[in-house]
């Protein structure tokens, strides 16, 4: 599979080879990334327009499109520049009035002559009391009424693109997908009444009255589209397991030592988790598994014990964090464990230089190291493991597929373990983890109170810094988060974190609080989050970059400024900062004017539930999955006709398929394994050609 199938080529051509597409319309329509017919064929009618004859204008809604026979009366002429032409006309019981603001009067007086008949059809208006239809989409004599399309669908457009361009191109594109074999299972296309593919395109594109026939042909094009992503995570999974793995079986001795120097047992779901990693690990086949849990789920002693298996095997682990403080703070948190077991724990990270780092490395090389935490500069060229047998990743920067295929490069078939603090739609997780087995924690651990969260408006400010004040004289620290940096000339009304920072400092004492910004040199930054975290600072100002991997237990008050602006799992990733020990805490959504209803009641659902997983639903519900997440971070694909909250149901059922037909057929050989090689390609899943013939 080399080469693309050459049944393909036509819809892989230039955009301009296609009938009526000039150079002009396809330089507009690549903004729109339409380059090729192919991308055409997928660029699906985002509505239709009813325009079927009715008798008359009468009872129609402002804006809304009819089509009517009618008698032209008198053209009123623009008296003077910038005044639009006017015409006068009527159907079989209204007069109405045609508008042009633009078009010369004597092409409107030939195309439209006073005492004949035409077929009009735009969209009516109602001004000064009287009906009007400014500048009609079809102005035809009565014999013509066949060149308008009874149901006219709509698609995107661009600059320089109208709707008739737009069709016209549609259609040239349509000519070239021929008839292709057959890719999805026989029986579900039955049960799914879905038609073959060349006509689901063909109806996708010409929808009916009722939008059924419509309706279906899209199901089957978005379930070939998830398919196709579903082959692509299948054909990575099955490379992990055909990779040379090894079998890391621990006996459980290190792990019993480190949990008789914890105040508390693990939870169900922790013990869960532990029991399906190990089980994983012990497996001659590479694992590659997904751990995701909700804020203060307690994930970093699932991964600890996992990294305790890999060291009672024989090998070593690695834990990559995302920033260093987030490395340090692991470390700080697992080393008087890692005592306990007697197993020798180092952290490394870009502040390592010199004679301290080459020791460092030396002793991993030479295995007196067993478990190594640190950020990216774990995976650096210069870093040698004796016997690395597990790569464990707390999954800030979201790796796509083909990433977390090259994370075990430091060793020989090294298991992979990729954690995530925020919880995941089920939808998002098979499409963007669907290579990977999931364990996901949904408990938190004994000890933790729930956090009092409360809306209150920005004119109640002054009254929450003085209860800060009061929080602050009793030994309390809080975050203080703003939705900006800087002041911003578009968002004037928007906190910025500068200026609050100046202001509690007046409020406050100087010396009592602190600042940190995405914007700020790391080791500013840094120096920051460790004065907040060791108590030398009693309030931390704060722009999101402490949604993750800020652990100060010590903490318990949150105050979100303009909480409006921030996403449900965003706000609830910020609560989650606080409430991390016994002592009570609490979340202030301090909500401005410019919220309304909408922004209101988004914040009631996180005042209602601190159910991570219930959250996440209702942010990809409500913001959609390309606003939730996205692609570039996430490792999904740009779907151009599936939706994954329209179409979760067919989510589930690609992904079945795909693994099925990957487990009877996994070099995708079979006469139904070509044809969703054809898909691959049809679908531009490169990776998931690459990967064919795996071995």
């Amino acid at each position: 599979m080399s080469s693309r199938p050459e049944i393909l080529f036509p819809l892989f051509a230039e955009i301009n080879s296609l009938r009526g597409v000039g150079p002009k319309v396809a330089k507009a329509l690549s903004a729109i990334d339409v380059t090729r017919p192919r991308d055409l064929i997928f660029t699906l009618p985002h509505s239709t327009v009813d325009r079927r004859m009715r008798d008359t204008v009468k009872g129609a809604r402002a804006s809304q499109i009819v089509t009517v026979e009618a008698e032209i009366g008198r053209h009123w002429l623009p008296g003077k520049r910038g005044q639009p032409h006017r015409v006068d006309v009527v159907d079989s019981q209204t007069p109405f009035t045609l508008v042009f603001f633009r078009g010369d009067s004597k092409y409107l007086q030939e195309l439209l002559p006073t005492g004949q008949r035409r077929i009009l059809s735009g969209k009516i208006d109602i001004y000064d009391g009287r009906i009007q239809m400014a500048h009609p989409d079809y102005a035809l004599p009565v014999g013509g009424a066949e060149e308008i399309p009874e149901f006219e669908p709509l698609y995107p457009l661009t600059a320089g693109v109208s709707q008739k361009v737009m069709r016209k191109a549609v259609d040239a594109a349509l000519e070239r997908a021929k008839e292709l074999k057959e890719w999805i299972d026989p029986g579900q296309k039955a049960k799914a009444g879905w038609p073959d593919w060349r006509e689901a395109l063909a109806r996708a594109h010409a929808p009916d009255g009722e939008g059924t026939a419509a309706q279906t042909a899209r199901q089957r094009l978005a379930y070939d589209e998830l398919m196709a992503h579903q082959l692509t995570l299948g054909l990575a999974r099955l490379k992990m397991r055909r990779s040379r793995g090894r079998s890391s079986a621990g006996d459980g001795r290190l792990m019993k030592k480190a949990l008789a120097a914890l105040p508390f047992e693990p939870t169900a779901a922790q013990s869960r988790a532990m029991e399906e990693i190990k089980a994983d690990m012990a497996d001659e086949r590479r694992m590659n598994r997904l751990l995701q849990g909700d804020v203060g789920s307690g994930k970093t002693l699932v991964a600890f014990d996992a990294l305790l298996a890999a060291v009672e095997a024989g090998g070593q682990g690695a834990l990559m964090a995302p920033t260093g403080l987030l490395a340090r703070q692991h470390h700080a948190k697992l080393a008087p464990l890692a005592e306990a077991a007697g197993v020798a724990i180092e952290i490394l990270t870009s502040q390592d230089r010199g004679a301290a780092r080459r020791r460092k490395l030396e002793a991993l090389k030479e295995g007196g190291v067993d478990m190594l935490l640190g950020t990216q500069a774990v995976f650096q060229d210069d870093v040698e493991f004796a016997d690395l047998r597990l790569a464990v990743v707390d999954e800030q920067h979201r790796f796509g597929v083909q990433q977390r295929l090259e994370l075990g490069r430091k060793g020989a078939g090294v298991d992979v373990l990729v954690m995530t603090a925020t919880p995941i739609p089920r939808s998002m997780a098979l499409a963007q983890f669907g290579d990977m087995d999931v364990s996901a924690l949904n408990e938190k651990p004994p000890g933790r109170r729930p956090i009092k969260t409360a809306i209150i408006g920005m004119d109640s400010l002054e009254k929450v810094i003085a209860r800060l004040r009061e929080a602050i004289a009793q030994g309390r620290q809080a975050y203080w988060v703003c939705p900006l940096v800087e002041e911003s000339e578009a968002l004037k009304q928007f906190a910025n974190a500068e200026a609050r920072h100046a202001a509690l400092r007046d409020a406050l004492g100087a010396g009592a609080v602190g600042l940190v910004h995405g914007q700020m040199p790391v080791e500013e930054r840094d120096a920051a989050m460790e004065a907040f975290r060791s108590g030398k600072t009693s309030v931390l100002v704060a722009t999101t970059v402490i949604e993750v991997g800020m652990d100060v237990p010590s903490a318990s008050i949150m105050v979100i400024e303009n909480a409006e602006r921030f996403g449900l799992a965003q706000l609830h990733q910020l609560r989650g900062r606080v409430g991390r020990a016994s002592a009570e805490s609490s979340c202030v959504l301090l909500c401005g004017q410019e919220a309304g209803k909408g922004g209101k009641r988004r914040l009631e659902t996180i005042r209602g539930t601190e159910d991570g997983f219930v959250i996440a639903e209702e942010d990809l519900r409500t913001r959609g999955s390309g606003d939730l997440i996205g692609t570039a971070q996430s490792g999904l694909p740009k779907f151009r006709v599936a939706d994954l909250i329209a179409n979760g149901d067919l989510l589930d059922i690609a992904q079945s398929d795909a693994r099925t037909l990957l487990h009877n057929d996994p070099d995708l050989e079979s006469e139904r394994g070509q044809a969703a090689r054809i898909l691959l390609w049809l679908m531009e899943r490169d990776q998931a050609i690459r990967l064919i013939k795996v071995g």
